[in-house]
């Protein structure tokens, strides 16, 4: 038996129709940034930025899997994951974001989608993955009401060229990173802040997310479309009710801003009176119908949960973060807080919305500072997190969550946005200089985990 092995539990305990995978995306693993007619995308622009990305990475090469993905795919299947989820780069497939498509963009997911099927692993694609086409942001990008329009085109061309041979898709990743790190605080491509961004940035990824799903729907026969969300379990610092309350808006915003509009409840605006400025702003009162859309599951990631205390001097929302070191418990080299029980918390909760029909966690992991030793990475800590994770999942299954698969965030570690290539999430180790692949002990872990040894 492998010393990474648990033979009291396994991956059988999730039952046999229960999907196990690995997730990248492509702006993080794909490189290839200007070649076969690819056009830029806002985080190409926005790496160039001095200052934005941490020691002035850039996504130009990142692990090269365009040109690896054959032999990326092969450590995948060799690590026991039976799915592999990735995103299509919407400027490889449309280089201007709309018009004409690129032959060549579309030939490579064509490629990507047979080997997946050849090795026996189930795709799982994503429409968007955080990747704009620049020659949209430069058209207002997400703060443009005509993204709607132009994402639907984009989810059309998708689902009817991959269709016969995808079954599995997700519409967007993540709306509320990408609306507040990219178009309120700036910290994310495209850069921009203020509320003239944010707020029509959040409308209007909602809508072209329920159009995505009705494109699919649409155009995919049998298709078994989700979306993923981002959440977060919000705590208050104390019992103290202004505490409680700072908490509560912060929830708003992290957990309910996305989903209760998919779910056909519209904005949360009765808990939040800041939200109405989003409706005027937007005129949404008029879309909520469009707003809505029937998604076969649910992708929850959940990644740590957050402590809040009451702050007066942020705008708005009135709170900030009690760090969890501040609080001496478990985290991970981010920053990020360890807690598995606050991952079943925030699945049953989601999960008690009551028409949610299945969930998926489309992304679970860690970073920590990975140290490569004489070709071995030791990473004890990141497989104890997903053994506290899957037994935390494993729990939510047993008291009738239909909760059905579980990806591991990420097959290799990649550029990790603003953190360039210092954060590093794999279950396989990548010498960035040279390419060189080195699977960790958690993907050891995984691949006796999976045989069931």
């Amino acid at each position: 038996m492998s010393v990474f092995s648990k033979n009291t539990f396994n991956s059988k305990a999730f039952g046999e129709d229960f999907h196990w995978g690995v997730a990248i995306a492509a702006q993080q693993n794909e490189g290839a940034w200007n070649v076969d007619g690819r056009g830029q995308s806002i985080w190409d622009v926005f790496a160039r930025r001095q200052g934005k990305i941490k020691d002035a990475a850039k996504p130009s090469d990142a692990c090269g899997f365009y040109y690896r993905y054959k032999d990326d795919l092969l450590l995948a299947k060799a690590l026991g994951f039976k799915a592999f989820r990735f995103s299509f780069s919407w400027s490889r497939i449309l280089p201007d974001g709309t018009g004409k498509v690129n032959k060549q963009g579309i030939a490579f997911y064509h490629k990507l989608i047979e080997e997946c099927l050849q090795l026996g692993m189930v795709p799982f694609v994503t429409l968007y993955h955080w990747d704009l086409p620049y020659a949209l942001e430069k058209e207002g990008g997400w703060a443009n009401h005509n993204i709607v329009k132009w994402f639907a085109a984009y989810a059309k061309i998708c689902a009817e060229e991959y269709g016969p041979t995808v079954k599995n898709w997700l519409i967007m990743n993540e709306p509320a990173g990408f609306t507040s790190l990219g178009y309120m605080l700036g910290k994310h491509a495209p850069g921009k802040t203020g509320l003239n961004n944010f707020l029509p940035a959040i409308h209007h990824a909602v809508m072209a997310t329920a159009e995505g799903g009705r494109m699919v729907r649409q155009h995919v026969h049998n298709a078994h479309i989700g979306t993923t969300f981002s959440c977060s379990e919000v705590l208050p610092f104390t019992d103290k009710e202004e505490d409680k309350q700072a908490a509560k808006r912060v929830d708003i915003l992290l957990n309910r801003l996305f989903i209760e509009p998919a779910l056909g409840r519209g904005y949360p605006r009765d808990d939040f009176k800041f939200l109405e400025k989003l409706e005027m702003h937007n005129h949404a009162w008029k879309y909520t119908d469009r707003m809505h859309f029937n998604f076969d599951f649910i992708g929850l990631q959940n990644y740590f949960p957050v402590v809040i205390k009451y702050n007066s001097l942020i705008p708005i929302v009135q709170a900030s973060e009690v760090k969890a070191s501040r609080r001496k418990v478990p985290y991970t080299a981010m920053g990020w807080e360890i807690n598995a029980d606050s991952f079943y918390r925030i699945i049953k909760r989601f999960w008690l919305y009551g028409n949610v029909k299945e969930i998926i966690i489309t992304e679970s992991g860690a970073a920590f500072k990975d140290k490569l030793i004489n070709g071995i990475v030791n990473d004890e800590d990141r497989i104890h997190y997903h053994q506290q994770y899957l037994h935390a999942l494993l729990k939510a299954k047993h008291e009738g969550m239909n909760v059905k698969g579980y990806f591991a965030w990420t097959l290799m570690d990649n550029f990790e946005w603003a953190e360039g290539y210092n954060a590093r999430f794999g279950l396989i180790h990548v010498d960035f200089k040279t390419q060189l692949r080195t699977i960790k002990n958690s993907g050891y872990w995984f691949r006796d985990f999976l045989g069931g040894k």
